[in-house]
């Protein structure tokens, strides 16, 4: 699957200014109607090191209501965290009726970085597809309104940016061994991937893979695509 996607779409930065503020303004009457009819909404984003995870969340909450959205980072589970159900910490953090939250990496996480790994077990992470599927199944059940991004990028431009951050000073905080260790398995992470789109985009829950060669381009997807659900959600 990701080896179809079009990695070639991009935008010129003068339209990109152009686009920007418009869609900006768009989601942000999207997100007051959310709001006044109390559906929580859930934005997840996955993707590979330095694909422009957080440059993406930035321009897309820039003018949504502080009030209503939050981010929510993603790091590896406290002692506390492990002793649970690898659900249970983002159970805590699902946003009430009216409100935003973005996770910043995701429960993806149990059937690729820990499948890839090693540190969850075979049995483990092939369970998580369905429970996972049950997890999201709960929350739009509930109402809850879920877009799930994957900004894809390829291997050359992830390499490019790599080395553009390093030579950086204010961005080489950005690189660690572990960036560079883990595109050192970017074919075993890219089975995984394909395996989740498989058998995780569900109707109600579908994935949207960002082609993210091209900043520019990726961030206006991303307003997109929240805004068109949040749209046909209410409509519905």
């Amino acid at each position: 699957m990701l080896n179809s996607v079009d990695l070639s779409k991009t935008i010129t930065k003068a339209e990109y200014e152009k686009q920007l503020p418009i869609l900006q303004n768009k989601l942000l009457k999207w997100q007051r109607k959310a709001y006044q009819k109390g559906r929580p909404i859930i934005i997840t984003y996955e993707g590979w090191d330095a694909a422009g995870k957080g440059g993406n969340i930035k321009r897309l909450t820039a003018k949504l209501d502080p009030r209503i959205f939050r981010v929510i980072p993603i790091a590896k589970p406290s002692k506390e965290e492990f002793a649970h159900h690898y659900l249970w910490r983002f159970w805590k953090k699902i946003p009430k009726k009216g409100q935003i939250a973005i996770f910043d990496r995701t429960w993806y996480g149990r059937v690729l970085v820990e499948r890839v790994e090693g540190f969850a077990s075979e049995k483990e992470w092939k369970q998580a597809f369905q429970e996972i599927n049950e997890f999201e199944r709960q929350l739009t059940d509930f109402g809850t309104i879920v877009v799930k991004f994957w900004i894809h990028i390829s291997k050359e431009e992830q390499l490019q940016r790599f080395e553009e951050r390093q030579a950086n000073k204010y961005k080489v905080w950005k690189i660690t061994d572990e960036d560079w260790r883990n595109r050192e398995k970017w074919d075993a992470y890219t089975v995984a991937l394909n395996e989740i789109f498989q058998k995780t985009s569900t109707p109600n829950a579908p994935w949207t893979i960002i082609e993210g060669n091209s900043k520019y381009y990726a961030r206006l997807k991303a307003i997109k695509t929240v805004t068109k659900a949040i749209k046909e959600a209410l409509r519905s």
